[in-house]
């Protein structure tokens, strides 16, 4: 996998873009898996404290997408573990950002795929199957959208309507 655009050359290139098409997310996300460097277009999934969709996510194919979790900011139960991290690691998604939690973070370390949530939190998600896959999500106050292309690494995450060179 070649390298990701650096986040900051990106928004060097895109600092006077007002159309909308270009958006950086507020730097509140922290770093939990392996690769600290990630792109790819964007897979949504809205949920609130339960993580099905997110299971059922990355059980799938990722095709080097970067699955995008609209938590709802909660700060009570983590929406992603070892083992759905390894998952997505396994079936080749490029990344995952959470607006939520995470848990077991010495199993998401080491795992060659980028994560990103708000914090860790040990209390597990329920399992209630709600929730809505591919739709439009709002994170930290930005709109993301399926098919979007995200970029981040250690300065950051930006969000394109489309591919970026």
């Amino acid at each position: 996998m070649s390298q990701p655009i650096p986040v900051c050359d990106l928004c060097d290139a895109h600092k006077a873009d007002t159309s909308g098409a270009f958006r950086v997310l507020p730097p509140v996300f922290r770093a939990f898996g392996g690769a600290l460097r990630f792109s790819g277009p964007v897979s949504t999934v809205r949920c609130f404290e339960d993580n099905t969709l997110v299971k059922a996510a990355v059980d799938g194919p990722g095709q080097g997408r970067v699955l995008v979790v609209d938590g709802g900011a909660s700060l009570r139960r983590a929406l992603m573990g070892g083992n759905l991290g390894a998952a997505a690691a396994r079936n080749g998604w490029a990344g995952v950002v959470i607006d939520g939690c995470v848990r077991d973070v010495a199993e998401l370390a080491p795992l060659p795929i980028g994560i990103l949530a708000l914090a860790p939190m040990p209390m597990p998600p329920r399992k209630q199957d709600q929730g809505e896959r591919d739709v439009a999500v709002l994170i930290q106050g930005v709109w993301v959208r399926p098919g979007d292309w995200l970029y981040a690494d250690e300065d950051g995450v930006v969000v394109h309507a489309g591919a970026l060179s």
